[in-house]
């Protein structure tokens, strides 16, 4: 596969993992800490079967790992580095949140 499809991919990946805000949720939570699902689900309002199909998902796109914890499972980012793009883009889409100098800032269908 040449790069440039190859890094398409891993955006693609990326966004994908990103697209629902329960994911984007708990991705923000393993950012400050690794964390069991059932803890998750609790946190997250959510039932564990939920919760346990967005962590495959997250799992898929290789942006969280499963580590074996004795009888359980716990989970963390697969990279530090991803808490680190997490950061980057939430506070990069902040800035241009606030940033109106878009002559279509205000219409609808304007992001």
């Amino acid at each position: 596969m040449p790069a440039l499809a190859a890094d398409i991919e891993v955006l693609a990946r990326f966004g994908r993992a990103l697209a629902d805000p329960i994911r984007c949720r708990v991705l923000l939570l393993l950012r400050a800490a690794p964390s069991y699902p059932a803890d998750l689900a609790d946190t997250l309002g959510v039932s564990r079967t939920r919760l346990s199909n967005h962590l495959v998902c997250l799992r898929d796109c290789g942006l969280v790992v499963a580590v074996p914890d004795g009888r359980r499972t716990r989970y963390e980012i697969a990279d530090e580095r991803l808490g680190h793009a997490l950061d980057d883009v939430r506070t990069a889409v902040v800035a241009v949140e606030t940033d109106r100098t878009c002559g279509d800032s205000g219409a609808e269908d304007c992001c």
